[in-house]
């Protein structure tokens, strides 16, 4: 995981993705799709035409030329889904005549035996009023093509149809992925099957599974059974479990990579075997988040013994190309202390310890070559003495990503995707791993394979995780599959309110445990000040949970921080509303009454709040936001007052409403409000009505955007 220690670097590239305008749209002809249609990621081509084809009990489906086991159940899954919809009872048995299918599924041939990076994923899609035709070189551009297919459908008084369409698709690039870190906190396999499901739905093709951690050893290792019995806590994933695993991921066309952290991030091997470690221990796994001094000593040639068998064990249970040895964080201050290691350095004539790692990283990688597999890390393992068939992981930015592209290294991103630091998914949507402004050459850039999401594990559990992956994550796959220049933040968010209601069919928990957990934390079924509370409020960003609220890794993570969500779709629709109020004089009347219901809800419900938390000592924390929300309410509806009024309110007032909303924009319990600025828009608008309604209405907008956030970006 990328640190406190990193933070500024990592803030720095979001900052950096947030200079993009947020409403750049720019489509080629060929892209434009009517405003009813709901695809994510967005296909290469799309083409409407008239017509629809009818959805009834009559649906059925014919598979075409090659079909195998993984090709029918994936239109099994298709037609279960498809059937839980419409509510219609449709055919189990496929159609034995193609001209009398609804749908016509024609595949050429299986594609990859072990889901590969150069894997097919192309297919065509047509639809007339007499038949649905999806075309693909391999079964999993069929897959990939059935997942559109749903898609498409809707509803009206008529009954369920899919619209006339011509859809020729494929993706942009070829890697595209999601990290999910179980070492810090295991997950059970019902948590991962589900996310592998919604993975396909959005046509991610790369479950990176991060095993091990100073917090957790993840696996079952049958050559050192230590590993797993002393540093997981009884945690871990079998061998059978495993196989499980990468079955189900290949049966719906994705890769399974595994992480192995090493040198660094390695406490929970050290557990187990302390003589493998920079320092005599003993070690214990540890509870807490941060970076850790363990690491593995790399001037020991028993190290290298040691991770030729259990490399060589893990290299025949995960029959990906690839394998991630992290490399990440090491500070190497445990070989800074270790005589011995200092001694090795001098008479190698290693200058410093990230020469030290790259030495280390290139045995490493011939332990990896002998086994049949390519070696990735971080970041941090980019040494000049690094061989050229290393793929690097960036989580520093697509500068440095192009940077060892240029140096010929194939390469990955991470910055921009990292979801586990609460981001809204406008700000993951724009990074791109090859962005328009690239000054890669076309063989240069063909270095970049793409990018990964990642959720890092230190605050989330069986209960949350979905929430931190979904419905975010859809934005960063649609950015690595669609063309490049579909940036359209709103249309973005449009389909992504669709597909997260499409994805709780899989499973998925994001929406469903929302409900449950402010239930608990509430001890009452009437949930609704609370509900109105956590609807404006998100977690804190980047790692300042950390500092705010104090928590290990054996700490029940069911508090109202928990419970929040990342991106407040209540405060983006209040920023919109607000901002359309302000725009204009015309649009008072038409906006104002929605604004003040909605800040008179806020009111009522700091009120109702107070006898809720009494009765409940889990919400105690929450009592400062509480109070706050009274403030933010009362000036809002102070500010609509005189807006509407168009009386001019004192230089005090608005000083004094303003102080106090800074005071209220304070993070309580790892929590803050993120509909501040919006609120103090409406306060600068009420006090300087005279003279911004004597200029252009944007010129408007524009002062009192400004005046409300000063520290934001300017729109370039």
């Amino acid at each position: 995981m990328k640190t406190a220690k990193y933070s500024l670097l990592l803030i720095a590239t979001y900052c950096l993705s947030l200079s993009f305008p947020l409403r750049a749209q720019v489509k080629s002809p060929e892209m434009i799709a009517p405003a009813q249609l709901n695809l994510m990621p967005v296909p290469a081509s799309v083409q409407t035409r008239t017509g629809r084809l009818p959805i009834t009990a009559s649906f059925n489906v014919a598979l075409k030329n090659y079909a195998d086991g993984r090709l029918r159940a994936g239109v099994a899954r298709m037609l279960t889904r498809l059937a839980g919809r419409t509510v219609l009872t449709l055919p189990a048995d496929l159609a034995a005549d193609e001209t009398a299918a609804t749908l016509v599924v024609e595949c050429e041939r299986a594609g990859e035996i072990i889901p590969s990076l150069n894997e097919n994923e192309s297919y065509r899609l047509e639809v007339n009023d007499k038949q649905a035709r999806l075309v693909a070189p391999t079964v999993v551009g069929a897959l990939r093509g059935l997942e559109t297919f749903l898609q498409l459908l809707q509803g009206d008084r008529d009954g369920y149809y899919l619209p006339a369409i011509k859809i020729q698709d494929q993706p942009r690039f070829q890697w595209r992925g999601l990290l999910i870190d179980v070492g810090r906190h295991y997950e059970p396999m019902e948590v991962l099957k589900r996310n592998l499901d919604a993975m396909a739905a959005v046509k991610l093709n790369v479950f990176h599974w991060h095993l091990t951690e100073d917090q957790g050893f993840r696996i079952e290792s049958r050559k050192f059974p230590k590993l797993h019995t002393l540093g997981s806590d009884g945690l871990f994933y079998t061998q059978d479990q495993v196989r499980e695993i990468v079955a189900y991921a290949r049966d719906r066309g994705i890769r399974v990579m595994p992480e192995f952290d090493i040198p660094g991030h390695s406490t929970s091997w050290l557990v187990a075997h302390p003589e493998l470690g920079s320092a005599p221990g003993p070690y214990k796994i540890e509870r807490g988040a941060g970076i850790f001094e363990p690491a593995l000593d790399p001037t020991r040639e028993q190290i290298y013994k040691f991770l030729n068998t259990f490399l060589g064990e893990m290299a025949a249970l995960f029959p990906d190309a690839y394998m991630h040895i992290g490399g990440d964080e090491n500070e190497g201050k445990q070989w800074d202390r270790n005589p011995q290691i200092q001694a090795f350095m001098k008479a190698k004539g290693i200058k410093d310890n990230h020469a030290l790692q790259a030495y280390f990283n290139q045995r490493v990688l011939k332990i990896l070559q002998k086994h049949g597999k390519q070696m990735i890390g971080w970041e941090e393992i980019l040494h000049p003495d690094l061989p050229k068939d290393a793929v690097i992981h960036s989580w520093r930015g697509p500068a440095s990503l192009a940077e060892a592209a240029r140096k010929g290294y194939n390469g990955i991103l991470s910055a921009g995707y990292y979801i586990d630091l609460i981001f809204p998914a406008s700000q993951h949507y724009l990074p791109d791993p090859i962005p328009q402004n690239t000054t890669l050459t076309a063989e240069e850039a063909k270095h970049v394979l793409g990018g990964e999401a990642t959720m890092w594990g230190e605050w989330v559990n069986a209960e949350t995780i979905d929430s931190r992956i979904w419905p975010r994550t859809a934005a960063i796959a649609e950015r690595l599959w669609s063309p490049r220049n579909v940036t359209d933040i709103d249309d973005m968010y449009r389909r992504l309110s669709v597909i997260s209601r499409q994805l709780e069919e899989l499973g998925l928990t994001h929406e469903k445990n929302y409900g449950m957990l402010l239930r608990r934390l509430a001890a009452s079924d009437n949930t609704e000040p609370l509900r109105t509370l956590a609807s404006i409020i998100e977690p804190v960003k980047e790692y300042r949970r950390y500092q705010m609220r104090p928590q290990t890794m054996l700490s029940p993570l069911t508090g109202l921080v928990d419970a929040a969500r990342p991106d407040s779709q209540a405060a983006r629709q209040f920023a919109s509303n607000v901002d359309a109020f302000l725009s204009d004089a015309p649009r008072f009347a038409l906006y104002r009454p929605d604004l003040e219901q909605t800040l008179a809800e806020w009111q009522t419900a700091s009120r109702r709040l107070g006898p809720m938390i009494d009765r409940s000592p889990a919400l105690q924390e929450a009592r400062p936001l509480a109070n706050n929300l009274s403030v933010i309410a009362e000036a809002g509806l102070e500010a609509m007052s005189y807006l509407s009024a168009g009386n001019i309110p004192t230089t005090a007032w608005r000083d004094a409403q303003l102080a106090r909303l800074d005071e209220a924009a304070k993070p309580k319990a790892a929590l803050e409000f993120v509909v501040i600025t919006s609120v103090r828009k409406l306060v600068i608008a009420a006090a300087e009505l005279p003279q911004l309604r004597s200029t252009a209405p944007e010129e408007w907008k524009q002062r009192v955007t400004t005046m409300a956030n000063p520290s934001a970006p300017s729109k370039p």
